[in-house]
């Protein structure tokens, strides 16, 4: 704790003075620029990966960075896209996994999960990905599942974020594009899935969002 009552305390004294003028404008109302779901992981911050200040970014974070499909229980993140959609207006929406990410390796593995009965339930919201790692990806080598297993979590979490009204709503107004993303720790790499190459390649190579993908699994990855 005394790290975090020390960082409040620097902040108060030296960041917040420097940048009054941002608090000021911020305290009569937000307009982030896009909805960014990432995993709850410490080693994650999306603010320091792209650079952005307070304002920003409107952020879901949770483990595995997983949205459920829409349906009649509504919880915290149906909420939270519909609010970033419907009435803050965000024209961009991206999930954001991560290398060594826990959720995945759980999904992978899931030998420990019986001690761990609520993150077990939460998974179940990827059990699309732990079928297609099952039966799609049977023969990859070891050293290359858990890599495979982020980036096919993403794409899966934004066939589960299609499933929302207020986002398939915006998606054939045309107004609204949706971006699958991973963070490799280690290196500071950000790779985007290619909607044109149907790969994950870095960010700044990926032209537009994520497409419609009739034949995601048959002509996104070559193994």
């Amino acid at each position: 704790m005394k790290k975090l009552l020390d960082g409040i305390h620097r902040f108060q004294s030296g960041v917040f003075g420097a940048q009054q003028a941002l608090f000021s404008r911020l305290s009569k109302g937000q307009d982030p620029e896009a909805l960014f779901i990432t995993c709850s992981d410490s080693r994650i911050n999306p603010n320091l990966v792209t650079q952005t200040d307070p304002g920003d970014l409107f952020i879901i974070r949770n483990a595995g960075n997983i949205i459920p499909a829409y349906g009649p229980l509504h919880g915290g993140e149906a909420a939270t896209i519909e609010y970033a959609i419907e009435v803050l207006g965000v024209k961009d929406v991206i999930i954001c996994g991560h290398t060594h990410c826990g959720a995945m390796k759980s999904i992978l593995d899931p030998t420990g999960l019986e001690e761990l009965p609520a993150v077990k339930g939460w998974l179940t919201h990827a059990d699309a990905t732990r079928r297609i790692m099952k039966t799609v990806y049977k023969e990859l080598p070891e050293e290359e599942l858990l890599e495979t297993c982020v980036e096919e979590n993403v794409l899966v979490q934004i066939e589960n974020l299609r499933t929302h009204p207020a986002v398939l709503a915006a998606l054939t107004r045309g107004e609204m594009q949706l971006h699958a993303w991973v963070y490799e720790i280690e290196t500071g790499v950000v790779d985007a899935f290619d909607a044109d190459t149907g790969q994950f390649v870095p960010v700044q190579q990926a032209g537009r969002g994520v497409a419609e993908r009739a034949e995601r699994l048959g002509g996104r990855r070559q193994i």
